[in-house]
């Protein structure tokens, strides 16, 4: 590889800078003239280097870009309002790119090439981020008004699918019309993280302050007995509010779709809920003060939970309801994200600035990783 160092530079600079010194001292008009004869090659010379210095830096960096793997890590830094891409074999950032202030949750499209980033603003905010994952690059900003604060997001069917925090509802985007098109209010206050099934028919969220969380049906509502003769049934969305602890946030749905398990950050409870009869079925006194997230590994025998107060990864038994583990990872642990091979588990710890790696098999930290200060939110892009 061909480099022009700083000394080089200069001295074609000094070979420009001396030859106009006999200018200032010609007496005649041939000298003069073979002088700037001289200098007319000299500038050109110089005009040379610099067009090849520019030319072969943006070649180099042309080569030196690399391209998103078809199966990425998504992660974003508040604190550097960025969302990196990670090749997760190499664990290597491949490219970061600009978000918008107080980024918290994202997703990727079912086809990977497109992400979702919410930018949240304590609940004021009312802003989702479109991420071209292939070109690496901003895209265009979707305005959720009336929503505010969107905070976490999922794509499901087609479309996203978002809690708007401050204004206690769900929503949805469809990308296919660019607008909103669906939207629905809790009634519950600070309607933080969002579960939809894979048939989009039942949407789940946890409502911190409320302390419940909140099952949402799409059903079939028949007429009723005074309704006229050609009355066809009708789509309509039901809740059911499901009392947990105040503080419950983090949540996730057992792969089997038959549990949903929520913790609290401020009495440190895990509740268990039964999806089928919609009620409590377990609580469990973990003593995860603080925490923040739970996921289900992905063959369900495991929890992980998160604590942004103490840093510890607690892992629960999900079949006994026992504690496995409890590790100290960092001074304080959000985002979870499982690897859907069943390998790796993925840690943003915000307060250290890095990203936990941890072995499913061993349950132990592995490595660390590095996207930018205050990490918190993670997804997978997987392209076909």
């Amino acid at each position: 590889m061909l480099t022009l160092d700083r000394k080089t530079i200069i001295m074609t600079n000094n070979k420009f800078s001396n030859h106009m010194a006999p200018v200032i001292k010609l007496r005649n008009v041939n000298a003069f003239q073979k002088a700037m004869k001289n200098l007319k090659c000299h500038i050109n010379h110089v005009i040379a280097v610099n067009v090849f210095l520019v030319s072969f830096v943006y070649l180099s960096m042309e080569c030196n870009a690399q391209s998103t793997p078809r199966r990425s890590l998504l992660a974003l830094s508040k604190a550097n309002h960025t969302l990196a891409i990670v090749d997760p074999a190499t664990l290597k950032v491949i490219a970061r790119i600009p978000v918008g202030t107080d980024p918290h949750e994202l997703v990727a499209s079912s086809d990977g090439t497109t992400a979702y980033v919410c930018i949240y603003g304590g609940g004021s905010f009312y802003e989702i981020n479109i991420i071209d994952l292939v070109a690496q690059k901003p895209l265009r900003n979707i305005d959720t008004r009336p929503l505010f604060g969107p905070h976490d997001i999922t794509f499901v069917n087609g479309k996203a699918w978002f809690t708007a925090e401050g204004s206690k509802s769900v929503g949805r985007y469809d990308p296919a019309t660019g607008k909103l098109d669906w939207s629905m209010g809790t009634g519950e206050n600070r309607t933080h993280m969002i579960y939809v099934s894979a048939d989009a028919k039942k949407v789940y969220t946890t409502n911190v302050s409320s302390g419940t969380v909140s099952i949402l049906v799409d059903t079939l509502i028949q007429p009723g007995r005074m309704a006229p003769p050609n009355a066809k049934p009708r789509e309509d969305w039901m809740q059911t509010v499901v009392p947990t602890a105040r503080g419950s946030e983090g949540f996730d749905v057992s792969p089997d779709g038959s549990e949903l398990w929520t913790a609290s950050s401020e009495d440190g409870t895990i509740t268990i809920i039964d999806l089928a009869s919609k009620k409590q079925s377990g609580k469990i006194d973990a003593k995860v003060t603080g925490a923040n997230r739970l996921k289900f590994t992905p063959d369900g025998k495991h929890v992980f939970i998160s604590s942004l107060q103490t840093g510890e990864l607690t892992i629960y038994n999900t079949k006994s309801r026992t504690e496995v583990k409890r590790l100290k990872i960092g001074n304080g642990a959000a985002g979870i994200l499982m690897d859907p091979d069943g390998l790796r588990a993925f840690v943003a710890c915000s307060a250290d600035n890095y990203i936990a790696v941890i072995n499913l098999k061993t349950l132990e930290v592995t490595s660390h990783l590095d996207v930018g200060g205050v990490p918190d939110g993670l997804a997978w892009a997987i392209r076909p």
